[in-house]
């Protein structure tokens, strides 16, 4: 049964999941229809980039950390992208990201999952031209969603969002809805935030 999760809220993955090993973490969101007027233009697509960030202590190591697009797997081959969706078009998951848990090294002790518009200042995108945006994690033994996190507020002028983060606590793991809109522009300056 999938928990419903509110901004802010946590739920303990491994308590009610036992023999937890791999999660997929799946992400969505639709552009919001832009009203045609007589002498409107066609808009780009807003194209999306979901990322994972690593953290050992809380803080970003390595580049090798960063899952995305551009470096779909990490060196010790746990948190795999499974690709790049450019429109957001289409029913459900847009980004996935697999994550195995049970073999990630000891000295990692988060996941933060953030999704950010490429090129967005040049396009004069925003996360107020997106609707539906969803973060949810999935069982992959038995396909079971976990929980899932329904991103409601108004997020205009924001061109990047920290949708929520895995975390280990106690030898086990969480995950933690945070929807935190942000105006970092690239997964570059996103990084910044846990260097």
């Amino acid at each position: 049964m999938s928990i419903s999760l509110q901004k802010g809220q946590k739920v303990n993955l491994s308590k009610d999941n036992v023999g937890l090993s791999k999660v997929l973490v799946g992400l969505g969101w639709d552009e919001v229809k832009q009203s045609k007027g007589l002498f409107s233009r066609k808009a780009q697509a807003i194209d999306c980039d979901a990322s994972a960030i690593l953290l050992r202590d809380g803080n970003l190591f390595t580049k090798e950390d960063i899952i995305y697009f551009g470096n779909l797997v990490n060196r010790t081959k746990t948190v795999q992208h499974m690709g790049d969706n450019l429109t957001g078009a289409g029913e459900g998951d847009d980004e996935q990201i697999m994550i195995d848990l049970a073999n990630i090294p000891a000295e990692y002790d988060k996941i933060v999952i953030v999704v950010n518009i490429y090129q967005a200042v040049q396009r004069k995108q925003h996360f107020g031209m997106i609707q539906n945006a969803f973060i949810r994690l999935v069982d992959t033994r038995n396909n079971n969603e976990m929980c899932k996190y329904n991103l409601t507020e108004d997020y205009s002028g924001m061109t990047a969002m920290i949708f929520g983060e895995i975390y280990k606590h106690n030898s086990e793991w969480k995950f933690n809805a945070i929807g935190q809109g942000t105006n970092d522009t690239s997964i570059g300056e996103l990084v910044r935030r846990y260097q």
